[in-house]
């Protein structure tokens, strides 16, 4: 991957440590680390049925959104978003993680036992609109639209 390294020191950013932190990346062998959510971004947690179609809308309408985990189990999904989000969200169903929270983040690039990037961080700090995201989520939860009649 072209950008791990951006995207490395982009995650690390956030450590208390971040030497600590890409220290632990290269010899966890789960290669995962826990981070603090609220200071470059919040995560918004959806559940995967809701997840993936909200995501599959947020790419018909954007370039390239934030980053986006996935447990593998495809239970839940985590959408990156700028910091804040998380204490200001009201949305029912919805889990967050923002000032005060730590997420299990995988590092770019590297496949892991518990979570994987659908899509990675590219170190440039792109993060999904709330906004964006809330409309994305509305139209995945009402389904496709039937095709027009003649």
């Amino acid at each position: 991957m072209a950008g791990a390294k951006t995207a490395v020191d982009w995650l690390a950013s956030v450590a208390q440590d971040p030497e600590a932190c890409r220290w632990e990346w290269e010899r966890n062998p789960l290669g995962v680390a826990l981070l603090p959510a609220g200071k470059a971004w919040d995560v918004l947690i959806l559940p995967g049925e809701l997840g993936h179609p909200t995501l599959d809308v947020l790419t018909r309408i954007l370039d390239r959104p934030g980053p986006v985990l996935l447990d593998f189990a495809d239970h839940r999904m985590g959408f990156f978003v700028p910091p804040g989000t998380a204490a200001r969200w009201i949305g029912t169903g919805i889990r967050t993680a923002g000032a005060d929270t730590w997420i299990v983040v995988p590092y770019p690039g590297r496949s892991t036992g518990t979570v994987r990037w659908l899509i990675p961080p590219d170190g440039s700090g792109t993060l999904t609109d709330p906004s964006l995201l809330e409309l994305a989520m509305h139209e995945a939860a009402a389904g496709p639209t039937p095709p027009e009649t003649p």
